[in-house]
């Protein structure tokens, strides 16, 4: 069973940045395109985030100019730069694969609060 371990979260202060790193272990890692989605307390999970299995990143308006996607392909990993944190962007962030494929791992927490 495919598993997606999210890591990178934490608090930060409004302004600040974090980097988010999910490892996939999944041998085919390359052949899918990969998204990071959020999700706050009483609300739907979201996508913010995703990447082309060329490499291409898109991004929901809320975060654009924001955030950055990236993907290392021999590590199996994918990446969410995100600068200029705002406290709406307090959640707990998942990847997955763009559909959904595999079950959701545990998350981790970004907290942006003063």
């Amino acid at each position: 069973q495919v598993q997606l371990v999210e890591s990178g979260g934490g608090l930060v202060r409004p302004g600040g940045s974090l980097r988010l790193s999910c490892v996939v272990s999944e041998s085919d890692f390359s052949l899918n395109a990969m998204a990071w989605y959020r999700q706050d307390v009483e609300k739907q999970r979201e996508w913010v985030a995703f990447i082309t299995r060329g490499g291409d990143g898109n991004y929901e308006d809320a975060v654009k100019g924001r955030f950055t996607i990236s993907r290392d392909n021999s590590k199996s990993t994918v990446y969410l730069q995100m600068n200029s944190l705002k406290p709406e962007d307090t959640a707990v962030y998942y990847c997955n694969t763009l559909p959904v494929m595999y079950s959701w791992g545990q998350g981790t927490q970004v907290t942006v609060s003063s």
